[in-house]
């Protein structure tokens, strides 16, 4: 054959074996298309498709730097990274059971430290050893701590059997408070049992807990029977059993317990939905009740003309509140350093207990009052978390009474030793020198601990992290082998 008929039959046996192979693909993708949706394209419209694909690259768009030599991440994408990260982290189920936990702990630790640092010359004052202040507090922190896990570990339900028990209890030894012979007067307050030794309770610290458990209990049971949307279930017996522990505190004279027990009754009502004319009313009711109080009473009139003020006066009734603004004053940024404070030399009265926040300011400067803010302000917004995720009505009533209780007394106190607040006489809590405050307050924590580990995702993810709930995870992960493989 010539050649010229050998390139022509080449050339056109090329063209029939590529309508042969479509005519024989031609069925299954016809059947595919039924099922996938349109057509997809055959043959030599497929191939050429492909080639021409195959040399194209996908667009990357690039940001170049200044001078155009490179690619450069854009400044915002990782600032934004990050943000994303944190919001991650913070919103995940055991955030507000780490904050409650570990700020509690710091705060009792650092409290700790700044008790044994202002107490030491008050201790040699009265001829004592210069740490019988820390090794009372730290016995305290010791029995607080177990009371701490085992509020952690109980269940709701023993919580809130235990509501009317505390409750009564704690009226009974409010009562023997003000019998002759067995109550004790400190600074005036008759507010205090003996109990032998160096030992002494205070319990209208413990009325503050037993209000907050006694209250959740009786307000989720009216909720459950849908029976808080008239105001006299709302009120009764709430705020009759919430004055009568009012006027046991207030008969020792103790203003400042007082104000607490009231902020928490407040805060139940808010919780419970109470209305604006109902909330009102009962505000202005106790607002008239307070300033009798303090227009009565010399002492009171003098502490609210504290406020604000640079001197100690002429008769130097401003004297604490006025060197509790030197202390903070002279602390600088990051203070004097931890022990070295001037105003505990019997400038500064009661250093350890009401006046703390100022030593710290003066040792610790304004760090580390920035840092106790920081702690409450952690702690505060965890014990808002858990009664804001929780569908248990005592729950949200308990975190939300615990909360309001902490938040509040530290507000006035520092507000006091700021002198933006009158003197109210109420410690820092868990912070201050004081067992029968401390006490009360880690079981609280505990409370919130709890809440916190009782959510659904906490509790499952508590659940993961159990070495038994790891290990058979772990095993249905691995993959069997077959016998024969090596």
């Amino acid at each position: 054959m010539p050649a010229d008929d050998s390139s022509a039959a080449r050339g056109t046996g090329r063209p029939q074996a590529t309508a042969a192979i479509s005519r024989a693909l031609a069925p299954p993708l016809l059947a595919s298309a039924r099922l996938a949706g349109p057509p997809a394209p055959t043959g030599l419209a497929l191939r050429g498709r492909l080639a021409a694909g195959a040399g194209r690259r996908p667009a990357v768009p690039r940001s170049r730097g200044h001078d155009g030599s490179g690619p450069r991440t854009p400044r915002s994408s990782g600032v934004r990274r990050m943000y994303e990260q944190a919001r991650r982290a913070w919103d995940r189920p055991l955030t507000a059971y780490y904050l409650i936990l570990g700020a509690g702990l710091l705060i009792t630790v650092l409290g700790l430290v700044m008790v044994y640092s202002a107490s030491m010359i008050k201790a040699l004052e009265l001829d004592k050893p210069g740490t019988y202040f820390f090794r009372k507090q730290f016995l305290a922190a010791v029995i607080g701590s177990a009371l701490l896990v085992i509020a952690s570990r109980m269940p709701v339900k023993l919580h809130r059997a235990l509501a009317y028990p505390l409750l009564m209890g704690t009226v009974f030894l409010m009562v023997l408070v003000q019998v002759p012979g067995i109550g004790m007067s400190v600074n005036g307050n008759q507010n205090w049992l003996y109990l032998g030794g160096p030992f002494q309770l205070q319990p209208s610290e413990f009325g503050k807990l037993a209000l907050i458990l006694w209250s959740a209990d009786l307000l989720a049971r009216k909720q459950d029977k849908r029976l808080l949307t008239q105001w006299k279930h709302m009120l009764v017996p709430l705020v009759p059993v919430a004055f009568m522990l009012l006027g046991l505190i207030m008969l020792g004279g103790d203003m400042g317990t007082a104000i607490i027990l009231t902020a928490i009754l407040f805060g139940l009502l808010w919780l419970a939905g109470a209305p604006t004319r109902l909330f009102a009313g009962v505000l202005a009711v106790a607002g008239v009740l307070a300033f009798l109080l303090i227009k009565t009473s010399p002492n009171r009139m003098s502490r609210l003309s504290c406020m604000g003020v640079s001197e100690p006066g002429p008769d130097g009734s401003c004297w604490q509140a006025v060197h509790g603004i030197y202390a903070l004053a002279s602390g600088g940024w990051f203070g004097s350093g931890l022990g070295a404070s001037v105003e505990k030399w019997g400038q500064l009265p009661e250093p350890h207990t009401d006046f703390i926040f100022a030593i710290t300011g003066e040792e610790l400067g304004l760090a580390g009052t920035l840092s106790v803010l920081a702690l409450f302000a952690a702690l505060g917004y965890a014990g808002i978390r858990v009664a804001g995720r929780t569908e248990d009505p005592f729950v949200r009533y308990a975190a939300g009474g615990v909360t309001t209780w902490i938040t509040v007394q530290a507000v006035i106190n520092i507000g006091a030793v700021l002198g933006l607040l009158p003197i109210a006489g109420v410690p820092l809590p868990l912070f201050s020198y004081g067992g029968s405050a401390l006490l009360p307050t880690m079981f609280a924590v505990g409370l919130l601990i709890a809440f916190a580990r009782e959510e659904p995702a906490a509790k499952a993810a508590l659940a993961m992290r159990r070495p038994g709930v790891r290990w058979k995870t772990m095993r249905r992960r691995v993959k069997k082998r077959p016998s024969g493989e090596r």
